[in-house]
């Protein structure tokens, strides 16, 4: 408002000092004589400003008019002149609309359209640095790698694309899967920008899969330092980059500096179970048995694994059940409620034979939570007990078809792997492995592989009181073909000699007593037969397209000693 104010009175004034510089000007009498070659030319005050405003639009239309005749001799000579600039403009806006045509058919994926826009642009620009790009990322969305790597190489020798030109090859070399250029390639594009953080991210990823565990823990802490990961997240992450780089140096004899590290990685991050199993097992072998006891115990009060516990049993190898189950009820203390402390104390016990302790121990885990591990516990104990031995079949099949319990699972894809690692084999994801139960798809599909469905022939049938009931216990076979067998001939007993898990045939029974004769032989056997000898069951032969063998009674065995199994043999 104030400076509108002061804008119109700044008008206003000026308005009338002009007027009142006109006024003066015509009541004055004095005249403006001009004299030139004997000619006078006498002028009043107005018409002097007059000639003076008519000689200067006369001054610049003459150097206007020069100008003119200096750029055409310029134009005709060959020279940067106005026409051609007229002419520049022109082809800029071609090259931008163009320009910005290639970007957004590469948002949309038209790689073909944007390979066209970007060779147009290129055509009418002469800006490599942005065509370049334009033509390297449409030929990326069109799927010529060749193409986009060389353009990528030309974008090297600008400063201003260098690090694009680096990224886009270390992207290239990404997808067809040489990592060793590809991390060589993030080490120089990390150099020249070292707070670009999908760089950062790549660098870690290519530094874990090659196993640079000291080249991985100096980028992690440089995207600690410049606030990129939460102080816990760069602990848990440095703790795992520092076991791997112990282990590497254990695995070189140097047990002093790997001791070190896996000390470090373990206070870093008590619940990182393989840490504190080598940093207590660094100790035991240094003879400091109370250190490796205190990192255990502190390990088992955070996660209880079963590792944690057979490192604790290496600090005394040599002891009793009974003091081994009282120096483990320290570590147990720490922890006592928890599932693994009670299939410990249970394992401790049935060590010890205190089968009726170790059923206490276990409580109802059996029920609630049956894997192969507490079945099994609980086989051990009715094994122990004196309890029948259906019983004890009963609980190892329910442990066939029970879950492992908990396994190393990647949280990214739910691989399971038998042991720790910091990258997963499957994903590549770096520190994704808890220490948990598989997800139920995956243990019906454990389940499925163990063979339930042979279950009946590995551990037969439970036996029942019940009068009707018929003995399953060995399996029905049909007869062969041909006269019954006497009743005084009849097996007394039979032993299948096959292979666990094969379904037995006739001919693999072991008899007890004398074979009888054949149904061939027209005469009764005379001679006191040899004891049949146990033969193991062979592979069953190919067939071959031959006449047919003549049917022999596979409980009994000829008295000839020739192949019995030839047709004609044994009459």
């Amino acid at each position: 408002m104030l400076l509108s104010l002061i804008k119109i009175i700044a008008f206003f004034a000026v308005v009338l000092a002009i007027a009142l510089g006109a006024q003066h000007l015509s009541e004055t009498a004095q005249m403006l004589q001009i004299r030139y070659g004997g000619t006078e030319i006498a002028l009043t005050p107005v018409k002097a400003v007059a000639a003076l405003l008519v000689l200067m639009v006369l001054a610049w239309l003459i150097f206007k008019i020069l100008g003119l005749i200096v750029a055409v001799l310029r134009f005709l000579a060959g020279d940067e002149t106005a026409v051609n600039r007229y002419f520049s403009r022109a082809r800029e806006r071609k090259g931008y609309a163009a320009f910005a045509e290639g970007m957004l058919a590469v948002a949309s994926g038209e790689g073909k359209l944007a390979q066209d826009k970007a060779a147009r642009a290129g055509r009418y620009l002469n800006q490599p640095h942005l065509t370049n790009l334009l033509a390297a990322q449409a030929a990326e969305t069109a799927g010529d790698s060749k193409q986009a790597v060389g353009i990528y190489r030309q974008l090297l020798e600008d400063d201003r694309t260098r690090f694009v030109g680096i990224r886009g090859l270390m992207r290239q070399k990404l997808a067809e899967g040489d990592t060793q250029k590809a991390l060589l390639l993030a080490q120089k594009a990390y150099a020249l920008k070292p707070r670009h953080a999908e760089v950062q991210d790549t660098l870690l990823d290519l530094q874990t899969r090659e196993h640079d565990w000291k080249g991985a823990r100096k980028t992690l802490k440089d995207k600690r330092n410049q606030g990129q990961l939460p102080k816990a997240v760069a602990l848990r992450r440095d703790a795992v980059l520092a076991l791997k780089e112990a282990s590497d140096v254990l695995a070189e004899g140097q047990s002093a500096s790997a001791r070190e590290a896996a000390i470090s990685a373990a206070k870093a991050s008590p619940d990182l179970i393989p840490a504190a199993v080598l940093a207590a097992r660094s100790y035991i072998g240094q003879k400091d048995f109370r250190n490796a006891s205190r990192i255990l115990e502190k390990t088992w009060s955070v996660r209880p694994h079963p590792d944690v516990a057979g490192a604790y049993a290496e600090i005394v190898p040599d002891e009793k059940p009974a003091a081994r189950l009282r120096r483990f009820e320290r570590l147990i203390a720490k922890n006592p409620q928890h599932e693994e402390s009670r299939l410990l104390k249970a394992e401790l016990l049935l060590a010890a034979e205190d089968f009726p302790g170790a059923r206490r121990a276990l409580g109802d885990l059996a029920e609630t939570h049956p894997t192969v591990r507490t079945l099994s516990i609980m086989a051990a104990i009715e094994r122990g007990a004196g309890a029948d031995d259906a019983v004890v079949r009963g609980w190892l099949t329910k442990a066939l078809t029970a879950s492992r319990g908990p396994q190393w699972v990647c949280d990214k894809c739910h691989n399971v792997m038998a042991e720790w690692s910091p990258v997963c084999d499957s994903c590549g994801g770096f520190d994704t492995l808890t220490w948990r139960e598989p997800d139920a798809a995956r243990q019906a599909a454990t389940a499925s592989a163990t063979g339930a469905e042979m279950l009946p022939l590995l551990v037969g049938s439970p036996r029942k009181d019940v009068e009707d009931a018929p003995d399953l216990s060995e399996p029905v076979q049909p007869h062969p073909p041909g006269p019954a067998e006497p009743e005084g001939q009849r097996r007394e007993s039979a032993t299948p000699n096959v292979a666990p898990g094969m379904v037995p045939r006739e001919e693999d029974y072991v008899t007890a007593s004398d074979p009888s004769a054949t149904v061939t032989d027209p005469e009764p056997q005379t001679e006191p037969k040899p004891e049949p000898e146990v033969i193991a069951p062979e592979p069953a032969p190919e067939p071959v397209a031959e006449e047919e063998p003549q049917m022999v009674r596979p409980d009994a065995q000829p008295a000839d000693e020739d192949d019995w199994s030839q047709p004609g043999k044994g009459k």
